[in-house]
């Protein structure tokens, strides 16, 4: 897949790309900043039952999959970025007006649809403006939906101390997303395949299904990569907030855990290319999964053994930061592999990539809960730590990301 060159300059292509992914980072985190105050609002004490709620997001992700593929394929990455932002920001206003817990699950699973269509899209255009222009921009890409989600966390985290309710702080975003969408659209550009070796010698091009029913074996070790790699982010997204506000009850001015994460993610996802030049994606890859590990073990060991509250704060905020600098480069990375090493079609590639990866966001709340129900949430954390060490030994030792 490459990106059909319009009349604009490729760098201003380029950052109207950056805007879309800044603002899908901005839609995600302002949902996630405001876990606990929906949680609270919905009355849901029970962790395990909130764990089911939380589960129709990555229901709404993994049912879209196959939709995802198709549609980029057949409508292109241009329209479906723009209907997927748009219908990302409608989500999460609708979040804030329901009043109904099961109108929320229909809501969050709604939300979890969207940002599939829009992962898969972006990530198509982010790959093609990388053929374009010659140069490895996805980790850039990633880079700037993580500083607006840093944002989107500072935000929110200044929405809780001044009491701005949810629906307000939803609707303001939303709008926002709105505006930017009309004004950045014409800067999405539109998809063009390259043609196979088969199609030059006038032959039929293999049949995409064909790439379904056999996949890549590269693509199985990314995948399964991706899958530990999207437990992880799913343990910090939806309950690093509930950690520091139920787990070690800190008040609201403390409750700085997603805010710490997304900072941390943010600046790591800018070093990467950095990194890569000076380690490579190996060894970049390796030293996540270590730090990774060490991030979940500080908070829920140390971190909650201590009685000072500011002791607490400071020393598990250290560990989220750990997690969030090893996470940072994962899902970059991966993509980068995918555009790189895969003879797959793009789209079809992503979509057997995100198939597999999807699996973790299933997995992720329902194994949280019980983990968190059956023993407690640092204990969920410790289990979760020990993916970072899974993932340090895939990257030493499978093929698909020796240097």
């Amino acid at each position: 897949m490459q990106i059909h060159h319009s009349v604009y300059p490729k760098e201003r292509i380029r950052l109207g790309v950056l805007c879309f992914f800044l603002m899908q980072g901005l839609c995600f985190s302002t949902w996630a900043s405001r876990i606990p105050d929906v949680k609270a609002v919905f009355a849901a004490d029970d962790i395990l039952f909130w764990s089911w709620i939380l589960f129709l997001i990555p229901v709404g992700k993994f049912i879209a999959l196959p939709l995802a593929g198709w549609l980029v394929s057949r409508l292109g990455s241009r329209l479906m970025v723009q209907v997927s932002v748009l219908g990302y920001a409608a989500a999460l206003f609708s979040i804030g007006t329901v009043s109904n817990v099961y109108l929320l699950g229909g809501c969050l699973f709604g939300f979890g649809v969207c940002w599939n269509l829009c992962d898969i899209s972006l990530n198509t255009q982010g790959i093609g403006i990388e053929r374009l222009t010659g140069r490895p921009f996805m980790a850039t890409f990633h880079g700037g939906w993580s500083l607006a989600a840093c944002a989107g966390a500072l935000l929110g985290f200044w929405m809780i101390v001044w009491g701005v309710s949810p629906f307000r702080h939803f609707s303001i975003v939303a709008a926002v997303i709105v505006l930017g969408t009309f004004f950045g659209r014409k800067y999405l550009q539109k998809d063009v395949e390259p043609a196979r070796a088969d199609e030059k010698e006038g032959k039929e091009p293999p049949a995409l299904w064909r790439f379904v029913r056999k996949p890549e074996w590269l693509l199985l070790e990314l995948g399964f990569v991706s899958l530990f790699a999207l437990i992880v982010e799913s343990a910090m997204f939806d309950w690093s907030g509930v950690y520091f506000k139920s787990v070690i009850q800190a008040p609201d001015s403390l409750q700085i855990g997603f805010l710490a994460f997304m900072v941390m993610m943010t600046a790591g996802r800018f070093l990467t290319n950095y990194a890569y030049g000076k380690l490579g994606k190996q060894k970049v890859l390796q030293l996540a999964g270590f730090l990774i590990f060490c991030g979940f073990f500080l908070s829920a060991l140390p971190g909650g053994m201590m009685t000072s509250m500011t002791a607490k704060v400071a020393v598990i905020s250290v560990g989220f930061m750990l997690v969030g600098l090893g996470i940072s480069c994962m899902v970059p990375t991966v993509y980068s592999l995918v555009g790189a090493k895969s003879g797959t079609p793009v789209g079809i590639a992503l979509t057997i990539l995100s198939s597999i990866a999807f699996a973790g966001s299933l997995i992720a709340p329902p194994l949280i809960g019980l983990v968190s129900k059956t023993f407690s949430l640092p204990h969920a954390y410790m289990l979760v730590g020990l993916l970072g060490l899974c993932i340090l030994l895939m990257t030493t030792f499978c093929k698909a990301f020796k240097n």
